[in-house]
């Protein structure tokens, strides 16, 4: 643990330096993951196609830093208003630039959904307004300004930053009170809940990509996948022991790369990649986590590579989906659906554009605005 990434800006302890640069890691597969959206006709034959267990691993990366950063600090320093100020400081202001950039992206498109009805402008700024604040837009209401059911049309993956603020709040109230041997009992619980939902295809869709809507399981999957993935990561933060694991940072990422990556397992067998599914979220996952923690970069290239990713990691994953809505919107145009030997220039730029904007929207906007909140709430100079 050596940098203070921008990561920790609103924290007192520097963080895992190669936790930082899995997570870029990840995010940078979701942008693909993405990306290839466009030309998937079902979850059998999307590329890049186990992307959304992305979410999972963040979820345990948070449990296990917020564990690792605040466990100590309640009886000393650290309020539950403090607390949350503090996350509010460090996710909110990436919120908002999201949702900004998500209603630039749709009027762009011509406000209209999915099957080309114009949507009127009240419900595009009541969709603004909800998703500013992270509450999650009822399906088929005027809000849902896509038509596609999502919690947060105008940037979909703020549902996944709605279920993050839930387990702050459970953290806080909660699971911080409990007990490891308690908490152990929760992980088991949850897993196993997890398992069964994955196993037994509950989602319907023959993977764990569920959160992102309010329609039949989402919200129980989502919670599921919030609840053992954060609980388990905070387990680890308390009974951490490093292990030594020369190369942690490359032998992991190259782990999450093959294990988001991977195809859709068994064809229509759901349930073979529903155990694929919990199996990386379960087991593979948390050890991967826990051999992150343990190494360090043993030189500047990796050190330098890691606080990079690890600056970018929460921004980009925050503000590329609306660039990916335009891109959605212009692979479908026209008579034919382009294929990707067509765009691959296009989803090229989109990659590495996105990795540009979102370092100049880090350093212009994001870091100047944490700071002059940290000063202005935090009481600091």
């Amino acid at each position: 643990m050596q940098n203070i990434s921008s990561a920790a800006f609103a924290d007192s302890k520097p963080h895992y330096e190669l936790l930082d640069g899995l997570r870029g890691v990840a995010a940078l597969v979701v942008i693909w993951y993405h990306i290839f959206e466009a030309f998937a006709t079902s979850p059998v034959d999307q590329q890049v196609n186990h992307g959304y267990l992305a979410v999972d691993f963040f979820f345990i990366l948070s449990g296990f830093v917020i564990g690792y950063a605040y466990d100590d600090r309640w009886k000393t320093s650290l309020t539950t208003k403090s607390f949350f100020k503090r996350r509010l400081i460090r996710l909110h202001p990436m919120v908002v630039m999201g949702v900004v950039l998500g209603v630039v992206a749709y009027c762009i498109q011509g406000c209209v959904r999915w099957d080309s009805t114009h949507v009127a402008t009240s419900m595009i700024m009541l969709a603004m307004l909800l998703n500013l604040f992270l509450l999650p837009v009822l399906p088929g209401t005027g809000a849902d300004v896509r038509g596609n059911n999502e919690m947060f049309p105008l940037n979909g993956p703020n549902w996944s930053l709605f279920f993050e603020y839930i387990g702050n709040i459970l953290y806080a109230f909660f699971f911080r009170r409990m007990s490891t041997k308690a908490l152990t009992a929760c992980v088991v619980l949850f897993g196993a809940g997890l398992a069964v939902f994955a196993v037994g295809n509950f989602s319907g869709y023959g993977h764990l990509g569920v959160g992102w809507s309010l329609i039949d399981n989402n919200l129980v999957g989502g919670l599921l996948r919030l609840l053992f993935a954060f609980c388990i990561g905070l387990l680890m933060s308390r009974i951490f022991k490093p292990v030594h694991v020369r190369g942690a940072f490359w032998i992991c990422s190259g782990a999450v790369i093959v294990l988001l990556a991977l195809p859709h397992w068994g064809a229509d067998a759901y349930w073979l990649n529903g155990l694929y599914d919990a199996v990386c979220v379960i087991i593979l996952f948390p050890c991967l986590v826990y051999l992150g923690a343990s190494g360090k970069a043993t030189d500047q290239t990796t050190a330098g590579f890691c606080k990079f990713l690890g600056d970018i990691s929460y921004p980009i994953y925050v503000v590329h989906y609306p660039f990916a809505y335009l891109f959605y919107a212009w692979t479908w145009s026209g008579s034919e659906k382009r294929t990707f030997a067509e765009v691959w220039p296009i989803a090229l730029l989109l990659f590495f554009g996105s990795i540009a904007l979102t370092y100049a929207i880090l350093k212009l906007y994001d870091e100047p605005v944490r700071r002059w909140l940290t000063r202005r709430f935090m009481n600091r100079k």
